[in-house]
C-alpha cells in the first residue's frame, strides 16, 4: 500500500511549515497562501487573463519536483480555464504584479489520489513558490490583433456562445476616457447591433461570451467608431472604448445543419426582407449580414425537389445581387466582383449582375473590362439607357488613358534619346582619351621589355 507524503512524516518532520491564509472559496483549508513579498498596485488578474509567472514546486519534505526558474523561462496560462491545477487558478487570482508567495496545496486541489508519477506521489500535498510578473486580458479577435480584449468579472455557465442571428438579452455600459456614454438593458438579434448604435466590437464581444457572464471589453478604434468617431455619443475619432457587458440569456439561431429544407427557405425569405429594410435605411453592413445568411444556408443544399430548387436558386440569386449592391455602397469592389460572378453562375446574362460588375470595374479603373460588361447589358437589354451612357463614359476614360499613356511614353522616349545622345558624346570623348592611354600603355610596355632585356644581359654576365 502506498503511503501519502503526510503519512511518511509526522507534523513535526515537515521541512516546510503548514502556514498561511486559507484562500479557498469553501474555506476548507485546501489552499494556504503566505505572502513573501508584496506586489504593486491594486489590480488583480481576472478569469481568462493570460498570466506570466515563475514557480518552484516542492514536496512537504522540501525536495524539488519542478521549477520554471531552472528552465530559465516564465510559465504562462489562461487563468480560470482549467489549464493548471485548481490551487493555481485560485491562488494566482489573488496575486498582484510583483508579488511573491507560497501556496500550500492539498491533494484535492493538486493531483489528487493519482499523483503525477514519477515525481509526485499519490495524495501528495504540494508547495509552490510563485512570482507573478504580468497579466493581460484575452484577445478575442480572429486576427489576434489586440483589437478587442476581454477581462471576465463573472464566469458564465456552460460552453455555448451566441452565434450570428442569436437572440441575446444583455446589459451594456459603454465608456470612453472614464465617461459613460451608453447604458442600456435590451434584447436584440446578433447582426442588428450596428443599427442600435453599437460598434462592431460589441457584437464580437457578445459572441465570445457564455450565459450569465459579465466582462469588461477594451475595444480599439478598428472595432469601435474608427477614425470618424461618433457625434451622437460625442466620441472623437481614433478613440479606444470600454464596454462592460452582462449576457443574461440568449437563444442561438439555428445553424444550417439544424434546419430542414422548408425551414431554410422560410428563414431565407424572412432575412431577405430584413436585409432589404436595412438597405433602405442605409445600413449596408447590417443588410449584407442578412444576405450572407441566405448564401450560407442554401449554397450547398442538394437533393431538392424541382419546386424547392427554383425557390432556392431565386433566393441565392437575389442574395448575391443584393450583396453586390451593398458592397458597391461600402466601396469594396472585390466583394462586388465575387458576388456578381456568383450571380452570373446562376443566371449567365443577368442584367443587374453585369451592370454592377461593370460599376465595380469602372471604380477600379479597369475601363476596358467595364466597357465590355456595359456593352453586353446594352445589347441584351436595349431599354437600359444607363448602360449606353456608361459605355460612352468608358470610351471617354479609355481615350483619356491612351492620351495620358502617349504623353508618358513620348516623354520617356525623349529621355531615352537624350540619355543615348549623352552616352554617345561621352563614348566619343572616351575614345579620344583611350587613344592617348593606349599610346602610354605601348610606351610603358616597350620600357618594360627594354628593362627585361637589361636584366637578362646582367644575368648572363653574372
Amino acid at each position: 500500500m502506498t503511503m501519502t507524503a503526510e503519512e511518511q512524516m509526522s507534523e513535526g518532520q515537515h521541512a516546510i511549515p503548514m502556514e498561511g491564509e486559507d484562500i479557498t472559496p469553501k474555506t476548507d483549508g485546501g489552499v494556504l497562501k503566505l505572502v513573501k513579498r508584496e506586489g504593486t498596485g491594486t489590480e488583480l488578474p481576472m478569469t481568462g487573463d493570460k498570466v506570466f509567472v515563475h514557480y518552484v514546486g516542492t514536496l512537504l519534505d522540501g525536495s524539488h519536483f519542478d521549477s520554471s526558474r531552472d528552465r530559465g523561462e516564465k510559465f504562462s496560462f489562461e487563468l480560470g480555464k482549467g489549464q493548471v491545477i485548481k490551487a493555481w487558478d485560485i491562488g494566482v487570482a489573488t496575486m498582484k504584479v510583483g508579488e511573491l508567495c507560497q501556496l500550500i496545496c492539498k491533494p484535492e486541489y493538486a493531483y489528487g489520489s493519482a499523483g503525477s508519477p514519477p515525481k509526485i506521489p499519490p495524495n501528495a500535498t504540494l508547495v509552490f513558490e510563485v512570482e507573478l510578473f504580468e497579466f493581460r486580458g484575452e484577445d478575442i479577435t480572429e486576427e489576434e490583433d489586440g483589437g478587442v480584449i476581454r477581462r471576465i468579472i463573472t464566469k458564465g455557465q456552460g460552453y455555448a456562445k451566441p452565434n450570428e442571428g442569436a437572440s441575446v438579452d444583455v446589459t451594456v455600459v459603454g465608456s470612453c476616457e472614464g465617461r459613460v456614454f451608453d447604458e442600456r438593458e435590451l434584447k436584440f438579434e446578433v447582426g442588428d447591433g450596428e443599427g442600435l448604435g453599437f460598434p462592431v466590437g460589441v457584437e464580437k464581444a457578445i459572441m465570445a461570451m457564455e450565459q450569465e457572464e459579465e466582462a469588461l471589453f477594451n475595444i480599439k478604434p478598428k472595432y469601435g467608431f474608427g477614425n470618424a468617431g461618433n457625434a451622437k455619443y460625442n466620441i472623437p475619432g481614433g478613440a479606444t472604448l470600454q464596454y462592460k457587458i452582462k449576457l443574461a440569456a440568449f437563444e442561438k439561431a439555428k445553424e444550417s445543419w439544424e434546419m430542414n429544407t422548408v425551414e431554410k427557405l422560410e428563414q431565407s425569405s424572412i432575412v431577405k426582407d430584413k436585409g432589404t429594410q436595412y438597405f433602405k435605411e442605409g445600413k449596408y453592413k447590417q443588410a449584407s449580414v442578412q444576405y450572407k445568411r441566405i448564401v450560407s444556408w442554401l449554397e450547398h443544399e442538394s437533393s431538392l425537389s424541382e419546386e424547392d430548387e427554383k425557390k432556392a436558386k431565386a433566393l441565392r440569386l437575389a442574395a448575391h445581387l443584393n450583396l453586390a449592391m451593398c458592397f458597391l455602397k461600402l466601396q469594396e469592389p472585390n466583394q462586388v466582383l465575387e458576388n456578381c460572378d456568383k450571380a452570373l453562375e446562376l443566371q449567365a446574362s443577368n442584367e443587374k449582375a453585369l451592370f454592377r460588375r461593370g460599376e465595380a470595374l469602372f471604380g477600379m479603373k479597369e475601363f476596358d473590362k467595364a466597357r465590355d460588361d456595359f456593352q453586353q447589358v446594352a445589347q441584351l437589354y436595349p431599354a437600359n439607357k444607363a448602360a449606353k451612357s456608361q459605355v460612352s463614359l468608358c470610351q471617354k476614360r479609355i481615350k483619356e488613358q491612351h492620351e495620358k499613356d502617349k504623353r508618358i511614353y513620348a516623354n520617356m522616349f525623349q529621355k531615352f534619346a537624350d540619355r543615348d545622345s549623352k552616352k554617345e558624346a561621352e563614348t566619343v570623348k572616351g575614345e579620344g582619351k583611350a587613344s592617348d592611354d593606349d599610346g602610354m600603355e605601348v610606351e610603358n610596355g616597350e620600357k618594360e621589355v627594354e628593362n627585361g632585356e637589361k636584366e637578362v644581359a646582367s644575368e648572363a654576365k653574372a
